[in-house]
């Protein structure tokens, strides 16, 4: 059966995963981190995409951001993953694709999700034992977010601002975010959107995604289709 299309919908928020191919650590090394933080930074102006929130762990990268195209998305994905590949492998004296040959992305209603799956995203490489907290991971949007320093990569979504009136709320109530972390069913459904390009969202939400664009937005329903009633 053929694969779906990549689910992506101008102007709605995006989770974006981008895994190395057969799980290798592509981001072991921080030098690497810093070469696709530096990707980032090149690719992103020009290219029609906002980027509201990252993390870049060892074998994979987390973004969290706004395509104002349809296509937007997949060129800055390509040209990160041109410039940082070919950096990486001319480094290491290596050839060959270093990720996995599609990346993986679902659409998300910022209104209801966006601080969950920003924190969600800022809280992995806490999750995985590398610091105690996770502004203390450089390769990430925890530093921008809690007031340590000013990222260039990052735009603040407008649903963001809700949190609080000025930087200072924001930043204070940020911190109580990622102190609390994310409910743990909603963390399965925001890791289920991402590896089954899927929508998450309410009803009104996925309505309009599903006229937005010609492809499922959900997982089907199992078991053979229902029988059409039989006419009289």
């Amino acid at each position: 059966m053929a694969r779906l299309p990549r689910l992506v919908v101008a102007g709605e928020l995006h989770r974006v995963l981008l895994r190395g191919h057969a799980a290798q650590a592509v981001l072991e090394d921080p030098v690497d981190r810093d070469a696709l933080v530096e990707a980032l930074r090149q690719a992103l102006p020009g290219s029609g995409v906002a980027l509201h929130a990252y993390a870049l762990m060892r074998n994979e990268a987390h973004l969290l951001v706004t395509p104002a195209q349809r296509d937007a998305l997949g060129r800055l994905m390509q040209a990160v993953g041109r410039r940082f590949g070919s950096a990486h492998n001319r480094r290491c004296g290596r050839r060959g694709a270093l990720w996995e040959g599609r990346f993986r992305c679902g659409v998300i209603e910022a209104e209801t999700y966006l601080i969950e799956a920003t924190v969600l995203i800022e809280s992995l490489p806490v999750q995985a034992g590398w610091v105690a907290q996770a502004a203390d991971w450089r390769w990430s949007s925890a530093s921008h977010h809690l007031g340590r320093f000013r990222d260039p990569l990052v735009s603040e979504h407008t649903a963001y601002w809700n949190i609080g009136n000025t930087p200072f709320e924001r930043e204070r109530a940020h911190a109580d975010l990622i102190s609390r972390g994310v409910a743990p069913e909603v963390a399965m459904q925001l890791e289920a959107v991402v590896m089954r390009s899927h929508a998450l969202g309410g009803e009104a939400f996925l309505r309009r995604i599903g006229q937005a664009i010609d492809r499922p937005i959900g997982p089907g329903r199992r078991g053979r289709p229902p029988k059409a009633p039989e006419k009289p």
